[in-house]
């Protein structure tokens, strides 16, 4: 087993590892950029290295640094978290090349899987059914409108080299081709610095659903049920839930077979995700694989008691998986909320600065993934999620009136974050029948707006305690501590 491992990541996802990482006995390293100087992670892990300035160039895509930091302090192996380096083949590579284990798939698998198109010839191969689309990328608008006839409009231009909906456009008819084709290059270019993109069929009112996977070094395949991820602004997911309502047991055993058929095809190590796309039909399609820790893995985490991160770690190491597929049995219903810095109500632009005040909800069946405290500047350079909240109950109904109790108690001060967005949907009446569809959003809350009484609320919140820092700072600054001991300095305590 390891004895020390890198979190090449920041914010929740890198205290989510480091937490596993303390439970099994292995030191952490941090590593963080100027942004980050005062972050939580830096404070949780056993050491903390410096990489640069906050541009992500410069810091967690800069894989020199990150490989060299790992290096001087003696980290065995590297845990990339998800986003920045953790789906970079090179980056898995590197890490061989200096006997560093990197906790994840092959560099092989990463490329291969990476590369949406190649992707989709493994799958056919396996028997997965997959979209109709194009099999190669193509940089010609004159071949790409006669791929879009054959295939048939509407039609999705979609990125090879990426996901995260950039360089992803809808087009309706062949007028609307050229425009879109242009903007999905470039869109795709400054993503991932590769602007090959490529034809699917673009179908409607489809449900994301993904099944969890794990792969061990022995041939040892298992899936850990589904994830139903519709709920999405701008391609991005925002509420996941599991199981899915749409979910029948024979579908979750089709399912599950052609997800543990995609990882056998793709000769998959680790943990991964296999997504697909449900229609309205019952029949389902390869979407892609995402070769990394997803964001909402903590629901399933909650329904099959299964730490994923210690998983990960264990199969790195090169241990078998200690269950089978039998024993993977699903309990109660799960619900996660991505509460990010950003604003609903214009177009969920980002919303960086200080968080004022953060209080953080509490109770049973309650779980709360989080990277910021009070006080804690929210950077503009990275992705604005400030946590993950979690909730697990009985049956799906209990969940989501749990979820909207621990929403209604989430209370950050000082920037826009989408709870109240989250509670309208959750309390909607199409969320509640359960009619998810990756359109739910343009559909049912266009143009949302939260209610104006309660920005008035959060706004007379902020000023108060605004205030009260004010009076607090004068009469902090009133008292001396030059001869402070630690009964001073540590606040309220008791034997």
């Amino acid at each position: 087993m390891f004895k020390k491992i890198l979190v090449a990541n920041r914010g929740e996802i890198a205290l989510r590892v480091m937490s596993t990482c303390r439970e099994m006995g292995i030191a952490t390293v941090a590593v963080y950029s100027d942004a980050d100087s005062k972050a939580l992670h830096t404070m949780v892990a056993d050491q903390a290295v410096y990489l640069g300035q906050s541009d992500p160039a410069d810091s967690y895509l800069n894989m020199e640094k990150i490989i060299d930091a790992a290096k001087e302090t003696g980290a065995d192996a590297i845990h990339p978290g998800y986003g920045f380096l953790s789906e970079n083949a090179d980056f898995a590579r590197s890490c061989e090349a200096k006997n560093i284990v990197f906790i994840g798939p092959p560099a092989q698998v990463i490329g291969n899987l990476g590369d949406k198109t190649k992707a989709r010839g493994i799958m056919e191969k396996g028997s997965v059914a997959v979209i109709p689309g194009m099999t190669e990328p193509c940089s010609e608008p004159a071949v790409m409108a006669q791929e879009a006839k054959r295939i048939g409009y509407p039609i999705l231009i979609k990125a090879a080299a990426g996901g995260g909906g950039k360089g992803m456009r809808v087009v309706s008819s062949n007028s609307e081709m050229a425009d879109s084709f242009n903007q999905a290059q470039s869109e795709a270019k400054a993503a991932f610095g590769n602007n090959a993109v490529y034809l699917e069929k673009y179908l409607k009112k489809p449900r994301h659903v993904e099944f969890q996977i794990l792969a061990d070094t022995h041939g040892n395949i298992v899936h850990l049920l589904e994830r139903e991820c519709s709920i999405q602004r701008r391609y991005q997911k925002i509420i996941e839930e599991t199981p899915s309502p749409a979910m029948t047991p024979e579908l979750r055993e089709e399912m599950g077979q052609a997800a543990v058929s995609a990882a056998r095809a793709s000769g998959y190590v680790n943990a991964g995700t296999v997504e697909f796309l449900l229609d309205t039909d019952g029949r389902f399609y390869f979407l892609e694989v995402n070769t990394r820790l997803q964001v909402e893995h903590p629901i399933t985490e909650m329904i099959t008691n299964i730490d994923i991160v210690r998983q990960q770690i264990q199969i790195a190491s090169g241990m078998p998986l200690d269950f089978t597929q039998k024993d993977i049995i699903g309990r109660g219903h799960a619900i996660e909320c991505r509460i990010y810095g950003e604003d609903p109500g214009n177009r969920f632009f980002p919303s960086p600065g200080k968080i004022s005040y953060i209080k953080e909800p509490t109770g049973p069946g309650i779980r709360n993934d989080c990277g910021v405290y009070s006080g804690f500047e929210v950077p503009m350079e990275y992705d604005p999620i400030i946590s993950k909240l979690i909730v697990h109950a009985a049956d799906r109904k209990q969940a989501v009136s749990r979820m909207i109790n621990a929403l209604s108690q989430y209370v950050v001060l000082g920037i826009k974050t989408p709870i109240p967005f989250l509670m309208d949907v959750l309390a909607s009446e199409p969320f509640q029948k359960g009619e998810t569809y990756t359109d739910f959003i343009d559909t049912w809350f266009d143009g949302w707006q939260q209610n104006s009484d309660e920005a008035d609320l959060a706004v007379l919140a902020h000023i108060i305690d605004e205030m009260a820092g004010e009076k607090r700072q004068q009469a902090e600054s009133s008292v001396s501590y030059e001869n402070e001991t630690p009964w001073q300095t540590l606040g309220n305590w008791r034997m």
